[in-house]
């Protein structure tokens, strides 16, 4: 038995990606729980394709805690 959820180890420590701006293909650093940033470069906004357990655990709310699930769901359904 786990003692939490081994997939939310990224939610709670998320990594940070690498992408590149669409726009002027300078690198940009996001975070994996981030749904956007901007480039530092040409200020164009820049998303993550952010699908997680969040969407559809039951226990997500436990496991992650109230304020980033509420965050996460949020931004998720704008």
């Amino acid at each position: 038995m786990f003692d939490n959820c081994p997939g939310a180890a990224h939610i709670r420590t998320p990594p940070i990606i690498i992408k590149k701006c669409p726009e002027c293909g300078k690198e940009v650093e996001i975070f994996s729980n981030e749904m956007q940033t901007r480039c530092s470069k040409c200020e164009f906004t820049v998303y993550n394709d952010l699908e997680s357990c969040v969407q559809w655990c039951k226990y997500a709310k436990e496991c992650v805690g109230e304020e980033l699930y509420n965050r996460l769901k949020e931004k998720r359904s704008a």
